[in-house]
């Protein structure tokens, strides 16, 4: 595998991203940053990780507020 010393993402799974940010956040105010329902209606992570892995749109949004954050 090549190194990628310049990509925060590297060597992250979806899953830690997203522990991350809820342990960071929270729940609502992850809800209120990234307005996506399986963040507001009754969220746990692996219900928001299959909506997140089927929608790029989504996931790119979630890394994008975990770089920003770094």
């Amino acid at each position: 595998m090549q190194e990628q010393p310049n990509n925060p993402l590297h060597g992250k799974t979806l899953e830690a991203i997203l522990t991350e940010l809820v342990a960071k956040y929270g729940w609502p105010e992850l809800g209120y940053r990234i307005r996506i329902n399986c963040f507001l209606d009754n969220p746990s992570i692996s219900s928001s990780l299959k909506f997140l892995r089927k929608t790029p749109w989504a996931r790119q949004k979630v890394e994008d507020l975990y770089v920003r954050g770094k």
